[in-house]
């Protein structure tokens, strides 16, 4: 009998990282209790709080032990054993009561996620400790006396790309990965994973070690993020015994360990605002792991909705754990850090979704002889049904997400038909297999785990470690980092791909972009280890150091040697070592020393720094990859990476929509963008970040079907090395100062457009009018503003802007127009001119502010509008004889090495301040010329009162003089001194001559 269980959450937090700490980022999560806290690090909004089943304070308070264990120093902090005995330990109890158990971690990447379920050193998370405590419990049965056999089965798979990977078995890889079908009494199953049968936990651990071993070989193989997998430790725990009434009864339980990718947001993984989204597969499992979720919420709260396990490839796979027959735990990974506000946030709503699902749980506890009657009448119900030819529209499941057929098309009925034919088939054999298990002694599963290739023990492995010089690898995943080792004993090791000529096979197997046959060897003389080139092959990469290595060289302990474009190892050599525990260096510190040495040094002191060189940690190896991808597979493509200042983009505001009511400025962050460059055709494209690692997933997967020998001739419109013939590109931009306009002076000018680094590419002419509001033009006498400040606060503003032409554009580029924003108004846009590379836009806009306030005022004086010029380009025709990527690469001289390095920094041949000076220069030389001419009219009103004799000028004079607009007023104005009888004459006082001046010129 089933009952009702509600899915029990736990939030843990980290403490900062490296990446945190240097940031100086503020902690912004407080737990009291089971309830988490989050602040908003902006103030704007109220703190968020959240009620879960465990709170875990893992942030601060702890202290190091000898051994490297992370102990509590106050009672607040959960350490491992704390986690474990609150969670693995329920897990345990409900295994041996029969439960099918489900405990999986959701965070973003690099919360924590993996630190809960696996752990590091010796810091054991859930899985080893559950594992551990498992095989001492069934000793301890066994040494009572209890009469019961146990038996133990694990498996390990990994989905990426939607796509279901055995980590025991990866010989078995087939296209498409495993299929994932669904069984009345298994429910949803990988078809055809591999499951061992375990007798201790050094076993599983040798078990796992191995899993996690293929799992990083594979990701290295085929540049696969491990951030953006899932993984999935399964383990079948089965107790044997005599029931009352004599007959074999088998209490079995299946827990899954699950272990989420990284729930980056799309807009920070750059699955937004390209035609090609990796998101439609990478992202998908946890998208509709979220959609699943709600409706299961739905449903707890009484709604008739369907919920859509079938929807990804991870939800079937947990369909049983999200709303079946199990006893369900959710670890929330987050992050402290006011820089992950927004992705913490997201988790935390998620996990409180989570807690309102409920599951309904039964004991698995039933005579195997009734077990194996159920399979066998279940299999000769399908075999009839395809004796017969009828094979039904839906398989009756009791499975409420099925898909509804009755409104298909006879084509789409036919095919459901083969799929279910398929499907029925496949059940008939998975019964049949299980019914083969079952029917098998504990000792002939063990004998069957045990054939093959022999598992390496783990701890043996460690051990000679200590004594031998060794390569281990760097993964930017830490878990995956140390999995791949190579001893290096005493003689030749020859590194590279498998020889299918030759026969050969290197003794350090490497496979993947850029490795040849014979890439590199190393020769072990005594204690001394070197590392020397092959001369077969000359083009071979290899880095040591973020230096490329010429020659024969000795290596030195914790030496960092690169092969190919992603095989990134450390050299280690106990002997050399010895006492000393220096640090190796990390992944991303290895490669932010082959950047350096590729050109790009940047400062460590600003956060600016920091995100650039993050940002470059992340991006230069993948550009390395994607170009050698594009080599192989020809697809005439060269990626080129460029530092980009925001301000020659454009870019204003915050990274947020900037507010209604404030200004824009100009970041003062640069950008690292991507730089794809057709070399066939001619082709230039400017990616952002995010867009170029969105498509590097899709590469990637383009390169894995291209290495199984399958057509990569896809469509354009799928194709990520393509762009669409109508997509438009920046051919350059400017400032447009508006300072001018704060004084109400017009402005003419030419300026120069440059590209994304500063390279001059023609020439924009421009105007600025201030004019009414009406649209009318205002000259210099009607309109010129002395103080800004005192003239135009809280009065209405308005100017136009014209941009008539641009001279001297590159001839590649048609379909040309203008585009530019004013403050937070709306962009405007010229017309667009069809092949031109002196376009006439003539093009005028009336640009109006009804009451100018402080901001508006300062962005006028201070600010611009940035002017950009787009249009598409026209592919150039390429003459004489065809040529591979390759050969076209060295041709023109882009060589390995240089396409990243100082030389796409943004080059200023163009003075960014230039357009500036001109128009402060301008408005000077305006301001100017109106001051002298003001000084002149004075000159004016002194020379009259001197000939009218007159000691005073009245003020109201003086002001109509300084202030009027109109000449003519002025001119009346001074018309009035020889008529003011009040202005005194100049005859001399007590008998006194009179002075040669009067007292208005003296005070003038």
């Amino acid at each position: 009998m089933s009952e009702e269980e509600s899915v029990k959450v736990a939030v843990r937090v980290r403490p900062f990282n490296k990446r945190e700490r240097e940031r100086n980022a503020t902690l912004i999560v407080e737990m009291k209790g089971p309830t988490t806290v989050l602040n908003d690090p902006s103030g704007e909004n109220e703190p968020k709080r959240f009620t879960f089943d465990y709170s875990y304070w893992s942030h601060d308070s702890f202290k190091e032990e000898a051994s490297g264990y992370l102990a509590p120093a106050k009672p607040h902090y959960a350490d491992q054993n704390m986690v474990f005995k609150d969670v693995g330990l329920g897990v345990l109890a409900n295994a041996w009561e029969g439960y099918n158990c489900s405990l999986f971690a959701y965070g973003q990447t690099g919360a924590g996620k993996s630190w809960s379920i696996v752990g590091y050193g010796p810091n054991k998370g859930i899985v080893p400790l559950f594992c551990d405590k498992l095989f001492v419990q069934i000793e301890e049965k066994k040494s009572g006396g209890e009469a019961a056999s146990f038996e133990v089965e694990f498996s390990m798979l990994e989905i990426y790309n939607e796509q279901v990977r055995d980590l025991l078995n990866p010989a078995s890889k087939r296209k498409g990965g495993l299929k994932v079908r669904q069984h009345p009494k298994l429910g949803f199953y990988a078809d055809g994973l591999k499951t061992v049968a375990v007798n201790s936990y050094q076993d599983i651990e040798n078990r796992m070690e191995e899993g996690t071993k293929n799992r990083t070989v594979a990701a290295t193989n085929m540049n696969a993020t491990s951030s953006r997998a899932h993984t999935i430790v399964g383990i079948k725990f089965t107790q044997k015994y005599q029931n009352a009434a004599g007959q074999e009864t088998a209490k079995s339980s299946v827990i899954n360990l699950v272990d989420l990718a990284g729930s980056e947001r799309a807009e920070s993984t750059g699955a937004t605002g390209d035609r090609l989204k990796e998101g439609a597969a990478i992202n998908q499992s946890l998208s509709s792991l979220g959609n699943v979720i709600a409706a299961l919420v739905d449903k707890a709260n009484g709604k008739q909705v369907r919920v859509p396990y079938r929807d990804s490839t991870l939800t079937k796979l947990l369909k049983n754990a999200l709303g079946g027959n199990s006893k369900t735990i959710m670890i929330a990974a987050i992050s402290p850090a006011d820089i992950n506000y927004d992705e913490t946030l997201s988790t935390l709503r998620y996990a409180d979704r989570a807690k309102q699902i409920k599951t309904k749980v039964a004991v698995n506890e039933d005579p195997t002889e009734k077990l194996i009657r159920e399979l066998q009448e279940e299999n000769e119900k399908l075999k009839k049904l395809l004796e017969s030819g009828g094979i039904p529209e839906k398989l009756d499941d009791d499975d409420d997400d099925e898909e509804d057929v009755k409104s298909l098309s006879k084509d789409e009925r036919e095919r459901i038909r083969k799929e279910l034919e398929e499907e029925m088939q496949a059940r008939i054999l998975a019964s049949e297999q299980e019914m083969e298990e079952m029917k098998k002694t504990w000792e002939e599963k063990m004998q069957q785990s045990h054939t093959g290739p022999t598992v390496p023990d783990a701890g043996a492995a460690r051990k000679e470690k200590e004594s031998t010089p060794h390569l281990y690898n760097l993964n930017i995943d830490p878990q995956l980092t140390g999995m791949i080792v190579h001893l290096l004993k005493p003689g030749q090791h020859l590194v590279g791909s498998s020889n299918e000529e030759s026969g050969e096979t290197p003794s350090i197997l490497l496979k993947g972009l850029n490795i040849q046959p014979q890439h590199a060897a190393f020769i072990v003389e005594g204690d001394k280890v070197f590392l020397d080139r092959c001369q077969s092959s000359p083009d071979a990469k290899i880095i040591v150091n973020g230096q490329p290595l010429t020659e024969k060289d000795e290596l030195e302990h914790n030496d960092r040697i690169m092969f190919g474009a992603n095989h990134l190892y450390i050299f280690a050599h106990p002997k050399q070592a010895g006492s000393q525990k220096q640090p190796a260096m990390t992944y991303e510190e290895a490669q932010a020393e082959i950047n350096q040495n590729s050109g790009f040094v940047l400062g460590k002191g600003s956060l600016d720094d920091l995100i650039l060189n993050d940002d470059l940690v992340e991006v230069m190896p993948a550009i390395e990859q994607a170009n050698d991808m594009s080599e192989e597979m020809d697809k005439k493509v060269k990626f080129e990476v460029v530092i980009v200042p925001a301000k020659v983009l454009g870019i204003v505001g915050s990274k947020t929509e900037p507010s209604k009511r404030k200004p824009p400025e100009v970041q003062s962050t640069a950008r690292v963008m991507v730089k794809m460059r057709n070399v066939d055709l001619g082709l230039e494209y400017l990616w952002t970040k995010a867009k170029f690692m969105n498509r590097k997933y899709l590469m990637d997967e383009m390169y894995e079907s291209f290495s199984d020998g399958e057509d990569i001739n896809w469509p354009d419109e799928r194709d990520p090395f393509t762009e669409p013939p109508d997509h438009e590109e920046m051919i350059g931009g400017l400032h447009l100062y508006l300072q001018s306009i704060g004084y109400k002076i017009e402005a003419k000018e030419q300026l120069d457009l440059t590209d994304i680094k500063g390279i001059e590419v023609g020439k924009l002419n421009v105007e600025l009018w201030p004019c009414t509001q009406t649209g009318k033009v205002l000259r210099d006498e009607d309109a010129f503003v002395d103080d800004p400040e005192t003239d135009l606060k809280g009065q209405p503003l308005a100017f136009k802007v014209k941009i008539l032409n641009a001279r001297g554009l590159p001839d590649r580029f048609t379909d040309i127009y203008c585009k530019f924003r004013v403050y937070t108004m709306e962009p405007f846009q010229t017309q667009t001119i069809k092949k031109a590379i002196n376009p006439d836009f003539k093009f005028e806009q009336l640009v109006s502010f009804n009451a100018i306030d402080s901001q508006e005022l300062d962005y006028l004086l201070n600010g611009s509008a940035y002017v950009q010029l787009f249009g598409k380009q026209v592919p150039k025709k390429r003459e004489g004889k065809k040529l591979t990527t390759k050969q076209i690469v060295k041709k023109s001289g882009m060589l390995k090495g240089k396409d990243i390095g100082a030389e796409n920094m943004p080059k200023a041949t163009v003075d960014e301040g230039k357009v500036g000076y001109q128009f402060q220069i301008l408005t000077l030389k305006k301001r100017l010329e109106r001051l002298e001419k003001k000084m002149a009219q004075m000159n004016k009103v002194v020379e009259v009162a001197e000939k009218s004799s007159k000691m005073r000028v009245k003020t109201e004079t003086i002001k109509t003089v300084l202030h009027a607009k109109n000449p003519d007023a002025v001119e009346k104005a001074i018309k009035t001194i020889p008529k003011d009888k009040g202005a005194g004459d100049n005859e001399g006082v007590n008998g006194q001559p009179p002075s040669q001046e009067s007292k208005a010129c003296v005070l003038l």
